[in-house]
């Protein structure tokens, strides 16, 4: 337990986004498992999932407005936990439910000089994780992140309108609440910080059928700052050498804190095919450089004691790895309607060395449904849902030798399109 930091576990909370990201932030997404980087029919959704896509769309403003309910399932562990460095068995255990709803907006403007602006307003991750029993909630009482990423966009065309090509900013806001408990140590922090980064994006169309698209999403250092509680009762006497003060001894501080960590940076690759029947089938390839989160170390203010600071304030080797995540999605245009679907698989950045039940997370398998109607010329209406499946991982490292299962995802999405 001396390891345990509460700094870092606000940090791995705000990396959920890695292993509990949400690149769903619009039902057209949700229908088609994120799927939506080379084609875009008119949406302006686009302003977010590749804003070169904008010189393409109808000289018109475009709004979208969509509104998501995200259900997490419990995650259940089944083994033993290192406790003083002896394995004890604690399972099987279960973490909390979650619910949630998280709201989304796009804009695209019209054609302004031959420019196209976008704006969109999105949760790009975070969500919750709360364990109530046993060894988990030493560690892992609650994390729970909002973030809300704010990402205008502009849009040139070239190659005499059969390309496109986009910058944009990325303005995100977090915070974060981390709680960790146990007999002889108990940590409480909240936090927040406001980052910035940066998008680009490039759309071709070669022939009327395929498309193209590159999107990149810059690496975003989130420097969380924010208020800790921190006590731990010396019930070994390990300190005494260190303070003079018998075994038994409780320390506590209120501190403010600090700590600096990556959210990585994106590479979405993307082909679609339009075929005779109006079906586009797309093909995303994805890659997020999780490697920059190698180590979590952090800072204390001048509140917290010598103690509070050796036994939270320890740096902790993470080691992430680099994902792919590979996206399939089929739209059929009828009349008013349009139905959509995808597939995706999705690798899990937390290696076995590491994984521990602030993040106990796998690689999932997701599929998705969804619909699109066009009410009138300037309004449409879309519902979709999409729901990932975690497979069961075997865990055996220095803390965990065990079994995590459970996790599943359910996410419904309902949105509201216009165009003026």
């Amino acid at each position: 337990m001396k390891k345990i930091a509460l700094m870092s576990l606000v940090a791995s909370s705000i990396l959920m986004a890695g292993g509990y990201k949400i690149p769903e932030n619009s039902t057209n997404a949700v229908a088609l498992g994120a799927a939506n980087i080379a084609h875009n029919h008119n949406s302006a959704d686009a302003a977010y999932y590749n804003p070169a896509k904008m010189v393409f769309m109808s000289d018109e403003n475009h709004i979208d407005a969509n509104l998501m309910y995200i259900g997490l399932n419990k995650v259940n562990y089944n083994g033993t936990a290192s406790i003083n460095g002896n394995p004890v068995g604690i399972g099987p255990i279960a973490s909390e439910s979650e619910t949630f709803v998280v709201p989304s907006l796009h804009y695209v403007s019209s054609d302004i000089n031959g420019v196209r602006f976008g704006l969109s307003v999105v949760s790009p991750g975070g969500l919750s994780k709360r364990w109530s029993n046993n060894y988990a909630t030493f560690t892992a009482q609650e994390f729970t992140l909002e973030t809300i990423e704010v990402n205008p966009t502009v849009a040139l065309p070239f190659a005499n309108g059969k390309g496109g090509v986009a910058i944009g900013l990325r303005i995100i806001h977090s915070k974060g609440i981390a709680r960790s408990a146990s007999p002889a140590a108990m940590s409480d922090m909240t936090g927040d910080s406001i980052d910035g980064g940066f998008n680009i994006a490039l759309a071709y169309n070669p022939t009327p059928a395929w498309e193209l698209g590159v999107t990149y999403r810059s690496q975003v250092d989130l420097n969380l700052e924010g208020d800790a509680t921190l006590s731990y009762t010396d019930v070994a006497g390990t300190f005494t050498p260190y303070t003079g003060a018998p075994a038994g001894t409780t320390y506590s501080s209120m501190s403010s804190g600090s700590v600096s960590l990556p959210l990585p940076a994106t590479l979405s690759l993307a082909a679609a095919y339009t075929f005779d029947s109006k079906t586009t089938v797309e093909f995303v390839y994805e890659k997020n450089y999780w490697s920059a989160y190698s180590e979590l170390d952090f800072d204390y203010g001048a509140g917290v004691n010598l103690v509070t600071n050796i036994v939270y304030g320890t740096p902790r080797a993470k080691n992430w790895e680099n994902t792919n995540t590979f996206r399939l999605g089929v739209t059929q245009e009828l009349d008013a309607l349009t139905i959509m679907g995808g597939l995706v698989v999705d690798e899990s950045p937390v290696p076995d060395a590491t994984i521990g039940f602030e993040l106990p997370d796998t690689d999932t398998v997701a599929v998705s449904l969804g619909a699109r109607y066009q009410i009138d010329d300037n309004m449409d209406v879309a519902i979709a849902g999409i729901y990932s499946m975690h497979e069961a991982r075997t865990v055996n490292n220095s803390n965990l030798n065990g079994e995590i299962t459970g996790g599943n995802i359910l996410i419904v999405s309902m949105g509201l399109g216009y165009r003026f």
